[in-house]
């Protein structure tokens, strides 16, 4: 009898050794968007392209519209991280709360300027160009807006006295300038090339990704409790990011499938003309690194347009260790 029984142990055990082992359950976190939008697209590769879930996470986006709801969403623990500029986690230091970003998704400032048809600068003097006329940057607070305020004042120009800002929506924007109400305007894709087809407007004239270079516009960002508390999961998290930033580079055609889905009404030609300005002036990071350079120009421009009330260095609310590691590891 005890023969027998120590035969039914051990076969039992080779049964439960033969068996696949039972797959460790999936952790489930939330990422804050203020907009669903394309320049956002790496982050949609990588869930689509099931990155997350293969290490270990069932990653959901959330878009919740208007001003800090982003932010607020991480603050008060709705959501593990947002997607917006370091600016914010700066906000949120000088009110005492902890954020930091973990990784890059947007590394270029996506505003473009133009000029109504026909209207364009003739050269490259744009102080001489842009002096008494009226700009179209967006409302306050936006970074278009943030980004003209700085550049009217590299311009040694002033609102209101030798340059006006029209602050309207981006809807108003398109009719403040067909109207003769503007002459410039700040805009983006796909917005920007609608105005181009309908003649509104020339292409631009002034390219901020390009003039302005590295600047952190658009990085995930979560608690500083969550990198002390929970480093495995931003470990992972940021991994999965990288691998969509790759993904989105090395595929292009297959990013524009997943983009497709994502924004399912928006024209197709429309959706060419955003992914095509955006690989050509290459938005998205390559790597997820924030540099100190791009952090120094994202503050420059919001203490140039007096939102960041003090300079808030790099360290207290950028942490490259998970974006340094996984480059290390080559995964």
């Amino acid at each position: 009898m005890r023969l027998v029984l120590k035969e039914m142990i051990a076969a039992l055990g080779l049964l439960a050794a033969a068996l696949p082992a039972a797959a460790a359950p999936m952790k489930s976190i939330v990422v804050a968007e203020p907009v669903h939008g394309v320049g956002y697209l790496p982050l949609y590769v990588a869930v689509d392209k099931g990155y997350f879930a293969a290490e270990g996470l069932d990653v959901k986006i959330l878009t919740v519209e208007g001003g800090s709801a982003h932010t607020n969403a991480v603050l008060t623990g709705q959501a593990f991280a947002f997607i917006g500029g370091p600016e914010h986690n700066a906000f949120a230091k000088l009110k005492g709360a902890e954020l930091r970003s973990v990784v890059n998704v947007v590394d270029r400032g996506n505003v473009y300027y133009v000029a109504a048809t026909g209207k364009g600068p003739k050269d490259k003097n744009y102080a001489a160009y842009v002096k008494g006329k009226v700009i179209a940057p967006g409302l306050f607070g936006g970074t278009p807006n943030s980004i003209t305020r700085y550049l009217v004042g590299v311009w040694k120009l002033e609102p209101g006295k030798t340059v006006t800002l029209l602050e309207t929506t981006t809807a108003g924007i398109l009719a403040a300038v067909k109207t003769g109400q503007a002459q410039i305007a700040a805009v983006s894709e796909p917005m920007l090339t609608q105005g181009v087809k309908q003649g509104i407007w020339e292409e631009p004239f002034y390219n901020v990704p390009k003039e302005m270079g590295p600047y952190a516009y658009s990085t995930l960002n979560v608690r500083l409790d969550s990198i002390q508390k929970e480093p495995d999961t931003v470990r992972a998290f940021v991994r999965g990011v990288i691998k969509g930033l790759h993904e989105t580079y090395a595929h292009p055609d297959e990013a524009t499938a997943i983009a497709q889905k994502e924004f399912p009404t928006m024209p197709a030609e429309a959706l060419k003309a955003t992914l095509d300005r955006t690989f050509a002036d290459e938005l998205w990071s390559h790597d997820g690194m924030v540099s100190e350079a791009s952090w120094t120009t994202a503050q420059k421009v919001v203490r140039g347009a007096d939102i960041l009330k003090a300079d808030v260095p790099y360290n207290a609310i950028i942490d490259m260790q998970f974006v340094k590691e996984t480059l290390a590891s080559g995964k």
